[in-house]
């Protein structure tokens, strides 16, 4: 009886934490409202964040800190700043200083860095003069700083450079893919595109393999097929650099459940990995489908089809990945993350259904997406230090990203 106790308590805590949250705006105050619609949380604070690790950052009267899924406040609103915690860690600014504290608002120190870095897949930036390392959430270094720069980790793996050239590191810090190349795109099965010199390719086991023709290559998504522009046209290679979809189209869009969005000409459909459409291109702009089965497109405004190609919900929402934050899903910058698509209808921000329904048929001033209590937004990218008039004052956690390599 005891063990059974014990587990249903650790069931419900497991349930708390990863129950999901939407941050939106009503009368000029945020609060949070929860998947069924339902404020959790009530419209009450000035200035505050999406949850992460079951906390949220919140401002009250200028100070910020940090309240639980239940608006209570687990670590007092005492900071002049505050970002996301991940790892179980977030940054903090007080006094004037960028730190480190834990879920109990404890400051936690690190190796000496010129810029507190915030945490992503576990681990942080630290820099040395000019080179960056990894530390862990245990504030014990994993990379001593041995790189120009590290770019924000994806699904464990980072682009990282050295001598203007470009490699990949995972985040024990070993490198899978030494910095010999230009440019170089995500890691995907043990696979990335890069640029040498003029000629781009695929890096698979350490070889370098050229695609014929190619004139730019784009990361490969959720599928073992990515878009890549020849002669100025946009066909599909494979893992292995061969052209599966001849370069035939004007624009195109990654794979998702077989079907991908091409234009041609000035119209948007989709074709499947046998390069037949199966949804004619009628649209003026399209976007993947989503892991329900439904895709956006759009003719004056934006609405959803199915993978036959039929209109589910009309076109007549506004949509976008840009709320308060970034978007959650990289794959997928518009339509349904998680079962419920951010819409814009009249100047108001709600949820859809994929029925087509409002969620709880409410509108916001602004809405963000829902976010998981283990999920981060944060995406930081640790560069080489730029020079700067001294007469402005360098925020330490906030550095100016570069072009993505």
């Amino acid at each position: 009886m005891k063990k059974t106790l014990i587990f249903l308590f650790l069931l419900c805590i497991q349930f708390g934490n990863s129950q999901e949250l939407a941050l939106v705006k009503k009368s000029g105050k945020i609060g949070y409202i929860s998947k069924d619609g339902n404020f959790k949380i009530e419209p009450q604070y000035k200035s505050a964040k999406s949850f992460s690790d079951g906390l949220a950052a919140a401002e009250n009267n200028g100070k910020w800190g940090f309240i639980d899924t239940k608006g209570s406040w687990a670590i007092p609103a005492s900071f002049d700043n505050a970002k996301d915690f991940n790892s179980g860690i977030a940054v903090v600014q007080k006094d004037k200083n960028w730190v480190y504290i834990n879920t109990k608002g404890e400051i936690l120190k690190g190796p000496a860095t010129d810029k507190v870095f915030d945490f992503n897949d576990g681990v942080a930036f630290f820099r040395q003069g000019d080179k960056v390392g990894l530390i862990n959430s245990k504030m014990t270094v994993v990379l001593e700083p041995k790189y120009d720069q590290i770019k924000p980790f994806e699904s464990g793996f980072a682009r990282v450079e050295l001598n203007k050239k470009w490699g990949i590191i995972n985040t024990a810090g070993k490198e899978l893919v030494e910095p010999a190349y230009d440019e170089i795109g995500n890691y995907f099965k043990n696979t990335t595109w890069a640029r040498k010199d003029k000629t781009f390719g695929l890096v698979s086991a350490g070889k370098f393999i050229p695609v014929d023709g190619a004139e730019k290559i784009w990361d490969f998504e959720t599928q073992d097929l990515t878009y890549a522009k020849k002669n100025g046209k946009i066909g599909f290679i494979d893992l292995t650099g061969n052209w599966k979809i001849l370069p035939i189209y004007d624009k195109a869009r990654a794979f998702s459940k077989n079907l991908a969005p091409v234009c041609v000409g000035s119209k948007w459909g989709y074709i499947n990995p046998k390069a037949e459409f199966v949804i004619p291109p009628t649209y003026s702009d399209a976007e993947v489908f989503s892991s329900n089965g439904l895709a956006p497109v759009k003719e004056k405004n934006w609405g959803f089809i199915n993978d036959s190609g039929k209109l589910v919900i009309p076109t007549q929402y506004g949509i976008t990945s840009n709320g308060f934050v970034i978007s959650l899903f990289v794959q997928q910058d518009k339509g349904f993350i998680d079962g419920l698509a951010r819409v814009k209808n009249e100047g108001k921000w709600g949820f859809l259904k994929p029925d087509g329904t409002v969620l709880s048929n409410q509108w916001f001033e602004n809405a963000e997406l829902f976010s998981k209590s283990e999920r981060n937004n944060t995406t930081d990218a640790a560069e080489k230090p730029k020079a700067e008039p001294k007469s402005e004052t360098k925020p330490a956690a906030k550095p100016a990203a570069k072009k993505k390599k």
